[in-house]
């Protein structure tokens, strides 16, 4: 994402999705989305000041630092990056306690953060709970009413449901179609979101009681899971417009206060002890910021931000890591 760092809640200059390969390094799709940006930027005659991609935890840390060499870039926990942009909005207290909810397309990570200290107090990640398996439960739901198609087809079928209440899913074959309501997709999603909720609830019982919870990644756009989950939690739940996008606009928020000389990382604590927790047995079946204008770019490198504008150019006024513009693209 390419955005000014004082208005990173605004629509961005530009932005692009780089789906993660499988088997292929975490660092490829942040250096492509890197130099994506870059272009876009050198085509709209703008500087970069900063650049922030955020990471799941230390090992890629460690890939994507070595991958992007010495240039001006900052590392941020993606847990951190994510409570920056929630604050920087007012959307969460500066104290307190607030579970991260964060529901990608892989499936559900928790982070539960004490607010007045950036001190995480616990975490688990369920692999099952995430757009993917809802996907899979979608085709199957498809299957039954006649209307094949695959996963993909079905992602947008799911999205859409964030903005409608009803769409129709046809099938590319035989023309036959169905209607879906989020009625369906609540009632396909109601055994994920109840885990989700137990798993909140889990985590509680082990460190303290969130005061909110903040739902997060591209699921968090249905509505329908939003009420039931507020609902089994009976707690506030947070929710931004673009929720798959905090992590990139919270880590733009780093890149324009630690500008970068290297490689420069910010990273969350853990206080205490840390609770590893084993996530539910959830079949994939069942769910899943000089210059007049400062720019900072925030790349997050799990496959969350979708592709325009196709490659980059070198850029002629920007400064771009060397390494960055020498590092092959990915396959």
């Amino acid at each position: 994402m390419l955005t000014h760092s004082d208005q990173p809640h605004l629509p961005p200059l530009d932005r692009c999705h780089i789906p993660r390969p499988a088997r292929a390094s975490v660092a490829e799709p942040a250096l492509i989305a890197i130099r994506r940006m870059y272009g876009a930027a050198d085509r709209r005659d703008e500087y970069i000041t900063g650049t922030a991609v955020t990471c799941h935890n230390r090992e890629q840390a460690e890939v994507v630092g070595e991958a992007l060499g010495t240039g001006r870039v900052t590392l941020v926990d993606e847990p951190l990056a994510q409570l920056r942009y929630l604050r920087f909005t007012e959307k969460l207290p500066a104290t307190g306690v607030v579970s991260l909810v964060d529901l990608g397309s892989s499936g559900l990570t928790l982070t539960q953060i004490d607010c007045r200290t950036d001190t995480v107090l616990a975490g688990a990640h369920c692999p099952g709970l995430g757009g993917d398996g809802y996907n899979e439960l979608l085709c199957e739901w498809l299957d039954s009413a006649g209307v094949y198609t695959d996963e993909t087809a079905a992602r947008r079928y799911r999205e859409a449901l964030s903005s409608a209440r009803v769409v129709t899913a046809a099938d590319p074959d035989t023309a036959e179609r169905a209607v879906i309501t989020r009625s369906d997709l609540a009632e396909l999603c109601a055994d994920a979101v109840q885990s989700a909720a137990s798993l909140v609830h889990r985590v509680a019982e082990q460190t303290e009681a969130a005061d909110a919870v903040a739902l997060l990644g591209g699921c968090a756009r249905n509505p329908a899971l939003r009420t039931r989950l507020s609902e089994l939690l009976d707690l506030p739940v947070v929710c931004d417009s673009e929720p798959e996008y905090v992590s990139a606009r919270g880590a733009l928020l780093f890149a324009a206060e630690r500008p970068a000389a290297g490689i420069r990382t910010a990273h969350i604590r853990a206080g205490g002890q840390v609770v590893p927790l084993a996530p539910p047995v959830v079949g994939r079946r069942k769910v899943y910021a000089a210059a007049a204008v400062t720019i900072g770019l925030g790349a997050t490198v799990a496959g969350l931000l979708t592709a325009q504008n196709g490659a980059a150019q070198p850029t002629r006024n920007n400064y771009v890591p060397t390494d960055i513009l020498d590092a092959p693209p990915a396959p």
